[in-house]
C-alpha cells in the first residue's frame, strides 16, 4: 500500500519575528508526514528570505530545520522546490537536512499520476519585470556581490525586501489566478495529470477537465497544505 504525499508552500518563516503560529503547525504537519506519508513537496517560499553564507544561517529557522532532519532520518523523502524568496539556496539544506533541491520545474509521479510541480513565480503574463529581475538575482556574480555584505547588513536589507514582496503577492495576485491556471491547463494538455503550484496564496484545486491545478495556498494566514492519496488531491488545514 502507498503511503501519502504531501504539499506545501509559502510558509513565509521570518528569520527575525514571532514565527511560532506557523511553526508550531508546521511542526505539527510534520508529525502527520512522519506517520503516513512517504514524499513531502515544499513548493517553494518555506522560509521568508534565505540568503546562503558560509559560516551563518537565521537562528529563527532551526526549530524547522531540525524537523526537517528528523523527517529525512526517519525515512521521508523530503524536497525542496524553490520560491522567489528563497533561490538562493545552496546547498546547505540538503547537506544538513537531507532535503533535496529540485530544479524550478520538477515532475514527479505518484498513484499513477504525473504531476509538475512548480513555485509559480513568473508564470503571471504581465510579470516581464520581474522575470528580467529574477536573472539578476540568480546572476553568479550578483550572488557573489551580495555575499560580501555583512549579515546583519545583508539581513535587514532582504527582510525589508521580503516584507515588500509579501504583501505585493497577498494584494496583487490572490484575487487572481487566472494566468497560473491557464498554464497549468497548458501542461495537462501536454500530459501532466496535475500542477501543483504555490505563490498566490490562495488555496485551490480546480478541474481542469483532463487533469488538476492544485494551489498549496499559504501557511502564514490560512494554514493550508495538500495531501494526495490513492483517492486523489484533498486540501487540508493545519
Amino acid at each position: 500500500m502507498q503511503k501519502n504525499v504531501y504539499f506545501i508552500s509559502d510558509v513565509h518563516l521570518m528569520a527575525r519575528g514571532d514565527n511560532s503560529a506557523a511553526e508550531n503547525r508546521l511542526l505539527s504537519v510534520f508529525e502527520k508526514v512522519k506517520l503516513d506519508a512517504s514524499h513531502l513537496y515544499i513548493v517553494g517560499d518555506l522560509f521568508d528570505f534565505w540568503f546562503e553564507y558560509g559560516y551563518a544561517i537565521p537562528a529563527a529557522y532551526l526549530k524547522v530545520l531540525a524537523g526537517l532532519l528528523d523527517l529525512t532520518h526517519s525515512g521521508v523523502n523530503v524536497f525542496y522546490t524553490p520560491g522567489n524568496h528563497d533561490f538562493w539556496m545552496r546547498d546547505y539544506i540538503q547537506r544538513e537536512a537531507g532535503v533535496t533541491l529540485t530544479a524550478d520545474f520538477f515532475e514527479v509521479c505518484h498513484f499513477g499520476r504525473k504531476i509538475l510541480i512548480t513555485h509559480g513565480d513568473g508564470l503571471r503574463r504581465d510579470d516581464a519585470g520581474y522575470r528580467f529581475l529574477k536573472k539578476i538575482f540568480r546572476n553568479r556574480f550578483c550572488i557573489w556581490l551580495y555575499s560580501q555584505l555583512p549579515v546583519n547588513l545583508a539581513y535587514r536589507i532582504a527582510m525589508r525586501s521580503s516584507k515588500t514582496s509579501r504583501n505585493y503577492t497577498t494584494n496583487r495576485k490572490k484575487s487572481d489566478p487566472t494566468d497560473y491556471i491557464a498554464f497549468a491547463g497548458e501542461k495537462v494538455n501536454e500530459g501532466y495529470n496535475a500542477v501543483v503550484m504555490g505563490h498566490v496564496h490562495l488555496p485551490q484545486i480546480e478541474d481542469l477537465g483532463h487533469g488538476l491545478y492544485v494551489n498549496c495556498g499559504d501557511f502564514f494566514e490560512s494554514y493550508t497544505y495538500v495531501v494526495l492519496d490513492d483517492g486523489g488531491f484533498r486540501m487540508e488545514r493545519a
